[in-house]
């Protein structure tokens, strides 16, 4: 009796060292803020605040603009932009800063609000203003034809309809700007809301390695 039962786990080991042991997801940090990061897990993004666990199982537990703390697999670590786990031990930042890591397309591109309303940015240092196309703006409820002024915009199609404005507040985490000028263009474009240098000109810009950092001056 005693052999078989002996048999039996000897078997019963053998059969789970034999199984494929499931893949740990693929964690990357694309961009960090008091209290909340964007995360790449396995190729979807997730804007996740302190205690919120992601669909695959990836929880933050918290993060600030060097780092974050992820549990993955039961098991917490360290994350810098754009890396994977690292020492528990950082440098407290000494100014408010955003860091955000290159998607897949080389984009940097970070959420953020325009006038408390919740926004997808893409930074562009070519774009001399923030720019939205005009169904962005309705749905942020910017009047932009009652408030703007009727300007002409030169885009890669040609010259564009479009109207300039000043929007009440720009976030992108702890960053918070006012009266920033902006540009709403008449048509579907641009496909993402465009961080240009109306906001980022009032910032200092670094990159370290392939992360942007935008830090307030």
């Amino acid at each position: 009796m005693r052999r078989r039962r002996r048999a039996w786990w000897l078997a019963l080991a053998l059969l789970t060292a034999l199984l494929p042991a499931q893949a740990a997801p693929r964690v990357r940090v694309l961009a960090l803020f008091p209290g909340k990061a964007l995360v790449e897990v396995d190729g979807r993004r997730h804007v996740l605040r302190a205690g919120q666990t992601s669909p695959e199982g990836v929880r933050l537990i918290e993060a600030d603009a060097r780092r974050a703390v992820l549990e993955v697999g039961g098991r917490r670590a360290s994350y810098t932009v754009g890396g994977g786990p690292v020492s528990a031990r950082y440098a407290a930042p000494r100014a408010v800063e955003v860091r955000i890591a290159p998607d897949r397309a080389g984009m940097y591109r970070v959420p953020g609000t325009i006038n408390g309303q919740p926004v997808d940015f893409m930074v562009d240092t070519g774009a001399t203003f923030v720019s939205l196309s005009g169904a962005q703006a309705k749905a942020l409820g910017i009047l932009y034809r009652a408030e703007g002024e009727p300007a002409a915009v030169r885009t890669a199609s040609g010259v564009a309809r479009a109207w300039r404005l000043k929007l009440d507040e720009v976030q992108v985490g702890g960053i918070r700007l006012r009266q920033v000028d902006a540009v709403v263009l008449e048509g579907p474009g641009p496909a993402h809301v465009l961080l240009g240098n109306s906001f980022l000109g009032r910032l200092h810009l670094e990159r370290e390695g392939p992360v942007l950092v935008l830090r307030q001056r």
